[in-house]
């Protein structure tokens, strides 16, 4: 089992650039894909990239590609979001989040079997 921590969120204006961090303890991350998710209160939770098992097929939803990226650094355990040009409509709590299946980057909220707590991000207009 693989325990999952965030951290790097914060309040930022209009444009500025964050970078996520969830660094694993229990297992390596380099045994599962990994995924990065969203909620701002009153939605659904959303799949914003996703990284496959190997690190060498990466995946985002529409809105954020071109400004987001997604990595892994095996050594330190860690996978990172990168978060340029950021949006007013960015602004909620970003979980981290590690599933077993090793085919493709996966997309899907069902398919992730371990979850970190969060970071939350702000995005002031």
């Amino acid at each position: 089992q693989v325990q999952l921590v965030e951290s790097g969120g914060g309040l930022v204006q209009t444009g500025a650039s964050l970078r996520l961090s969830c660094t694993a303890s229990g297992r390596s991350i380099s045994t599962y894909a990994m995924g990065w998710f969203r909620q701002a209160p009153g939605n659904e939770r959303e799949v914003v990239a996703a990284i496959r098992f190997g690190g060498r097929v990466t995946d985002y939803i529409n809105s954020v590609k071109g400004r987001f990226t997604i990595s892994l650094d095996n050594a330190k355990n860690t996978v990172y979001l990168e978060m340029k040009s950021l949006r007013p409509e960015d602004t909620a709590l970003y979980y981290c989040a590690a599933s077993r299946i090793r085919a493709y980057p996966v997309m899907k909220f069902g398919e992730y079997d371990y979850w970190g707590q969060g970071t939350q991000v702000t995005v002031s207009s």
